[in-house]
């Protein structure tokens, strides 16, 4: 005797299951017309009533009971079948985990942005942050990729710029209005000059502007992320570049007020073990942040607007 259709008893459990016809046709979307016909076709094809009426519901008779036993036990099989192959094809793989360490104003300026989307979009790698102000700081035992601001003499690792960087002075908007506005180099005069080292990048700055060096600052600031604070706060200008400024900059809590730009000297660099180079989460995360270096814009002297 040939067997009917499987999908004959495929509807024949799910009523079996259900009692009713109508439950049984809104868990397979499909009529209750198609399901009763599924029902006649396959009792007709067997000869065997697998059903009788119990006021609404349709109760199972000692033929259907046995079958229904069957039926349940081969759909069970199979979908656990279907599951270990399944399972098998497409295995989610085990999350790596990548370590980056960075200094504390670019990881809050510019990194952690970056880092979030990249995560949104390879959410099989995860990301670790730790901190550190030059290579001979980076803990490498922990570490898999540095980005750090300096100049590369670096034996055992390889290294890629993120970016060309120029140093230009950064103020808030108010310091473009009042008495003393800065509207050209010479009105530096009236301002303190925020320094995050020994005054060299101020005199570099001010040469090229023409400018005599006003002298050693009344305050000193040694971390790059405090001078920039301090400036937001309308205490002074400060040294910065394309890319720690680059937030500050486009959502106008800094401006540029001057166009001139000079050669930082030292650029931010992506850097890893040579041998570590190969493992492919780590060049997809560095190739990811050199891309996005690229995206980040260059800003033009404006003194209203930086864009």
């Amino acid at each position: 005797m040939p067997l009917p259709p499987l999908h004959a008893f495929r509807v024949f459990e799910c009523v079996a299951r259900l009692g009713h016809v109508g439950a049984a046709a809104a868990e397979l979307h499909v009529t209750p017309g198609a399901v009763s016909q599924q029902i006649r076709m396959l009792q007709s094809t067997l000869g065997i009533d697998l059903f009788c009426k119990q006021g609404r519901h349709l109760v199972l008779t000692q033929s259907g009971l046995a079958l229904q036993r069957s039926v349940s036990r081969g759909i069970q099989e199979i979908t656990e079948g279907v599951r270990l192959i399944s399972q098998d094809h497409f295995k989610v793989p085990p999350a790596k985990v990548l370590t980056i360490s960075t200094e504390p104003i670019f990881g809050a300026s510019w990194l952690m942005p970056r880092l979030f989307a990249f995560r949104a979009k390879h959410p099989h790698i995860k990301l670790r942050v730790i901190s550190a102000d030059g290579l001979d700081l980076v803990d490498w035992r922990r570490a898999d990729i540095a980005v750090l601001y300096d100049a590369p003499i670096w034996e055992g690792f390889w290294w890629r710029p993120l970016q060309p960087l120029h140093m230009f002075p950064v103020c808030c908007p108010q310091l473009l209005r009042g008495q003393h506005a800065l509207r050209q180099p010479s009105d530096l005069g009236h301002h303190r000059l925020l320094h995050e080292d020994d005054g060299s990048q101020w005199r570099r700055w001010l040469l090229e502007a023409g400018l005599p060096y006003p002298g050693d600052a009344d305050v000193h600031i040694e971390d790059l992320g405090i001078a920039l604070q301090a400036a937001r706060d309308g205490y002074g200008v400060a040294l910065s570049d394309e890319i720690n400024s680059s937030r500050d900059l486009e959502e106008g809590r800094l401006v540029q007020p001057f166009a001139m730009k000079v050669p930082a000297g030292m650029d931010y660099y992506c850097v890893c073990n040579e041998e570590s180079r190969g493992v492919p989460e780590i060049v997809l995360l560095i190739d990811w942040l050199l891309e996005q270096a690229k995206a980040t814009p260059l800003y033009l002297h404006d003194r209203t607007r930086i864009s």
